[in-house]
């Protein structure tokens, strides 16, 4: 399992995101990312921002994962397809409304939708 959260996240606090590494019974990969809920997750390279820790140990607690953490700059990302590729290296090729650039589904109306208005 591949386990990210947010350092600032106020909705799934990182402490609680850890404490699911305890109900696992295979391998695990916990990361924490800098920034919160949103950022924390949509950090792409490009965008050279934030950074995130990683512990190569077997930490028993939060406490111990941050005490043993390395910090790295940048985007999770590439350390979470290094994970994937570490997995699998088989790659599908996008399809049908997945392709980039291709046709996805008809545009019911530009964003934000009148529901995001509806009171």
């Amino acid at each position: 399992a591949y386990i990210q959260a947010g350092r600032e996240d106020h909705i799934a606090p990182a402490e609680s995101v850890w404490r699911m590494t305890r109900h696992l019974r295979g391998p695990w990969t916990f990361l924490l990312a800098g920034s919160g809920h949103i950022a924390g997750v949509v950090n792409p390279p490009a965008a050279k921002k934030y950074q995130y820790w990683t512990n190569g140990g077997s930490p028993e607690t939060f406490a111990d994962f941050i005490e043993g953490a390395s910090e790295t700059p940048g985007s999770w990302w590439p350390h979470w397809l290094g994970w994937l590729h570490d997995q699998d290296r088989a790659e599908v090729p996008a399809k049908g409304k997945r392709v980039p650039g291709g046709k996805g589904d008809t545009v019911v109306e530009d964003a934000p939708g009148t529901y995001v208005k509806t009171r």
